[in-house]
């Protein structure tokens, strides 16, 4: 399997890809261009990608961050892409990868897509779903699902332009354990961990 460099620079054609589903959906993309280098690195980082079993990536979009955690995901790990936009959804379908699932749907159908592919509860959930510009009734149902999901000791990953996202995961996952601000990104993002409670010493390594 070819080896994916954490921090590869998009491609023109990614950028005008990020654009146009932007502009087809201002309000579920969070940004007119793919994040950079370093937040994805920031990510990888404190998603723990190398001791998950099963990753969840929510909103992948031109599959930048899914490539990166492809970079890092363990030989028998599998990674579940869950994309609402087809044209999206298409995208993501060339990346070869046999670890790699693409599944065009709903974050609030996370249990089901699970049980549709045969996968356990994941380790790790990333999203780059933007909080702040989605119906609040459909924000808390996803962290709703989310947090059910997880397994105990598993964390949620959540990089964001506004801090939105605390107010529907902290009443369920409690306090963030990360919120970090990566300033080389158009726009600045914060990343944002929580840990769901229960797992062996509190957390995965």
């Amino acid at each position: 399997m070819r080896a994916i460099d954490l921090a590869r620079r998009p491609e023109p054609s990614e950028k005008l890809a990020f654009l146009r589903g932007f502009l087809r959906s201002p309000s579920s993309v969070g940004s007119v261009i793919p994040s950079s280098r370093f937040l994805v690195r920031r990510i990888i980082d404190a998603a723990g990608i190398r001791s998950a079993r099963v990753v969840v990536e929510l909103g992948p979009g031109t599959g930048g961050t899914t490539r990166a955690i492809l970079a890092a995901l363990g030989p028998q790990a599998k990674l579940l892409c869950i994309e609402r936009d087809p044209w999206f959804a298409e995208g993501l379908g060339v990346i070869e990868d046999r670890r790699l699932i693409v599944h065009r749907g709903d974050a609030v159908d996370l249990a089901a897509t699970l049980a549709d592919h045969g996968l356990s509860a994941p380790d790790t959930v990333i999203s780059g779903i933007p909080f702040s510009t989605l119906p609040r009734p459909l924000c808390r149902e996803i962290a709703k699902r989310v947090a059910d999901g997880l397994v105990p000791g598993g964390c949620f990953v959540a990089y964001q332009f506004r801090h939105h996202v605390t107010g529907f995961f902290s009443p369920l996952l409690g306090e963030h354990e990360i919120n970090e601000l990566e300033l080389r990104n158009v726009p600045p993002m914060r990343v944002y961990r929580w840990r769901k409670p229960g797992g062996i010493n509190g957390s995965l390594t």
